[in-house]
């Protein structure tokens, strides 16, 4: 559903800008039974080429490494080993969601069917493939983690592999796309000036920063959510709900509750990605005894109350 709203022109149309088509996809395809499994199995005979394997949502392993938790409607074999014998004719492999890429939610608490993603779990690799699968093209399982990941991930993503513009370099210490990963949700996030300030939002509905009480780890999340946007206008913190760090690992056990900041001695636990301790008090302090009265007003209220004052240049 993410990934349908690529672009101004749609998910299908964008991607053959760049000569790029699905083969099958469960939602999006007209071929269903028979002629789906004859797809797979051409493929993993080898009698169809296949660039690039796209998988979503964890792969069950269970129970006992049967894999029989999740089996492939129609060839009594489960998902698995479809995912095994396909990836090893692909020339590219890619994990779109956290879920396929590190396991994810279905991996949470004691994780009973034994749940992972295609070459991680959690933030030690293995997963279904193996430490040491590489694909055609020599790469390992591309991570497109992110719940859901952008569609502009997938797009430029699929765009690069099919131009040739697409190399280990591109990968992050987590094999996620760098174009993406090498920001934070905090880029050009539209609460900054509150950030910057301490002035901290105490219930959801209001405008302030919502670090400090409310959960949000933007400042330590992977993505450029807040600098692409999402359907060309939007994002998790712009409609008031905490950066939850969906493209990282192991974020569906944050330890508390979703929207709420663990914190020791009044200081957030989850700080901001490289700050020292220290160095977050003595900011914090000074940025709070800083604070304007505009800001201060603004951040506990849903709306503008006091608006940027409009002062004449000085000449």
């Amino acid at each position: 559903m993410s990934a349908l709203a690529a672009d101004d022109v749609g998910f299908l149309a964008a991607l053959e800008r760049f000569g790029v088509r699905f083969l099958w996809h469960p939602g999006l395809s007209e071929e269903d039974g028979a002629d789906v499994v004859a797809l797979l199995n051409a493929v993993r005979d080898g009698g169809r080429r296949l660039d690039a394997l796209c998988v979503e949502g964890a792969v069950l392993r269970g129970p006992a490494n049967s894999g029989r938790f999740q089996m492939m409607s129609g060839t009594g074999r489960p998902m698995a080993d479809w995912v095994r014998d396909l990836a090893a004719r692909a020339r590219n492999v890619l994990a779109v969601g956290s879920c396929a890429a590190f396991g994810g939610m279905p991996t949470a608490s004691d994780n009973p069917t034994d749940a992972t993603g295609l070459q991680w779990l959690a933030g030690e690799t293995g997963g279904v493939l193996g430490e040491g699968f590489r694909a055609g093209s020599g790469l390992p399982v591309i991570n497109l983690a992110g719940c859901a990941p952008h569609p502009g991930w997938i797009v430029e993503t699929l765009a690069a592999l099919a131009l040739g513009d697409f190399d280990l370099a591109d990968l992050d210490s987590l094999a996620r796309p760098r174009f993406y990963a090498d920001h934070l949700a905090h880029h050009g996030c539209a609460r900054n000036e509150f950030y910057e300030f301490k002035a901290a939002a105490t219930r959801p509905s209001e405008r302030g920063c919502m670090m400090e009480n409310l959960g949000c780890k933007a400042t330590q999340a992977p993505g450029d959510c807040n600098l692409r946007r999402w359907n060309g206008h939007g994002s998790c913190t712009d409609a008031g709900f905490a950066c939850i760090r969906c493209t990282a690992p192991g974020f569906e056990e944050p330890g508390a509750p979703f929207l709420e900041t663990p914190k020791l001695a009044g200081i957030p636990v989850g700080l901001p990605v490289d700050m020292p301790k220290a160095w977050y008090v003595a900011l914090a302090a000074l940025s709070k005894s800083a604070t304007p009265a505009r800001v201060r007003r603004n951040a506990a209220a849903d709306h503008v109350v006091v608006p940027p004052s409009c002062r004449p240049p000085k000449r």
